[in-house]
């Protein structure tokens, strides 16, 4: 059975990592190169 609505969990997830990764380009442009690098793993 296939199950047509939109997964809300999955959608927040993926809108979670792509904000984790926007600000890791703004640490890295502070030079806050470890942190970003730690947050990202």
């Amino acid at each position: 059975m296939r199950n047509d609505k939109q997964n809300v969990i999955v959608e927040k997830t993926v809108a979670f990592s792509l904000a984790i990764i926007k600000y890791c380009e703004v640490l890295e442009h502070d030079r806050k190169y470890v942190i970003a690098n730690q947050l990202l793993k």
